[in-house]
């Protein structure tokens, strides 16, 4: 059970912190680092740390980019329906 609960904090910490920054190095950075951080207390617990936080690090890169690239679509849209609505 404690596991599980560090786990799902772990976790939750990386996620929160992929969003931090505003251009794409600063999403993807902010993302593989919070990814290595969740992975190295997962891998941890199983007796790998290093591994996990490899594994951490290119999930939360990857989750940084799909971020970003959502973020700069809603900009996108943002900047046409001001321009619509004048």
């Amino acid at each position: 059970m404690k596991t599980t609960m560090l786990t799902v904090a772990a976790v939750g910490v990386s996620l929160a912190l992929v969003g931090c920054g505003t251009t794409t190095a600063s999403r993807t950075g902010s993302g593989a680092l919070g990814g290595a951080a969740a992975g190295a207390a997962v891998g941890s617990m199983s007796g790998d740390a290093g591994k996990g936080a490899l594994i951490g690090a290119g999930v939360g890169a990857v989750g940084g980019l799909i971020y970003d690239s959502q973020q700069k679509e809603k900009e996108k849209q943002q900047q046409r329906d001001y321009y619509y609505t004048r």
